[in-house]
């Protein structure tokens, strides 16, 4: 149901892929609340994708950009600002990619090029996304940014691999680019982490399903759907919520805070 929450925003949506994808879902609900958006994904994730179907539905424009390249982030802001006219308003960062997990390669033996590769892809974009829009004064007063985090980013689980690391430096990046922006254009900027999600990159990580199953378990609240993630996230762009920024915002049904599980108990004693 709309409620016109971000009526008259002007937004940029990257990740994209399909419609198991949380910024699909978020795209849609930015539709929804009455806001306008290009969206934007790399050349190739969007020859595998379903991304045009997506722009029309939303009536969205599709504005291709490698995220690792700074030349296609400033014409991805320029363009975005000449077709939405005028500044952006929200900016979704669903970018992750990790050559490590992709290959099964474990993570004491990282292939180190793999790894920078995750770096730059994963995390560093979200600095030039953010540096970029800095520059360019591409952002308006009160903005907001939300990029997607994983709670390895905080503890250790084996299956995550580099990217626990890649998203300990994303939300590092959110912090102290959020200090700086927030001090100059009260440009708010956090990041969410989300339960375990049934999305093409999640189904990518060996043992997901397995783990799914013991989160939900684990969660009084069950795990978070993508379509959860993305009505948090439209909150998080609207001014319902302009006094948060520099988070690290859990959106898992409680998992984040639970010791241990009564049903987890239950499974282990049968």
């Amino acid at each position: 149901m709309s409620t016109n929450l971000l009526k008259g925003k002007r937004g940029i949506i990257t990740g994209a892929l399909d419609e198991n994808s949380i910024a699909w879902k978020v795209a849609q609900k930015a539709h929804e609340q009455g806001a306008t958006f290009v969206l934007t994904n790399a050349p190739i994730a969007m020859r595998m994708g379903e991304i045009n179907k997506l722009a029309d539905a939303t009536k969205s424009k599709i504005i291709p950009a490698d995220a690792t390249v700074v030349t296609d982030i400033e014409n991805l802001y320029t363009e975005s600002m000449q077709h939405l006219g005028g500044k952006i308003d929200f900016v979704l960062h669903s970018i992750g990619m990790s050559v490590n997990i992709r290959k099964n390669i474990p993570y004491t033996e990282l292939n180190y090029e793999f790894f920078n590769k995750g770096i730059d892809v994963s995390a560093m974009s979200f600095h030039k996304m953010l540096a970029v829009a800095h520059k360019l004064d591409a952002i308006n007063d009160w903005g907001s940014v939300v990029a997607l985090t994983y709670i390895a980013a905080q503890r250790a689980y084996p299956f995550y691999t580099d990217m626990a690391d890649i998203k300990a430096m994303l939300e590092s990046i959110a912090r102290t680019f959020g200090y700086h922006y927030g001090m100059q254009k009260k440009v708010r900027i956090n990041t969410v982490s989300q339960s375990p999600t049934r999305t093409t990159a999640g189904g990518g990580i060996k043992g997901f399903n397995e783990f799914f199953e013991f989160a939900e378990k684990q969660s009084p609240l069950g795990n978070a759907s993508a379509e959860d993630c993305a009505n948090y996230c439209i909150s998080l762009f609207s001014d319902l919520t302009k006094m948060v920024t520099m988070q690290n915002l859990m959106h898992d049904g409680g998992y984040s805070s639970t010791g241990v599980s009564q049903a987890q108990l239950d499974a282990l004693m049968k």
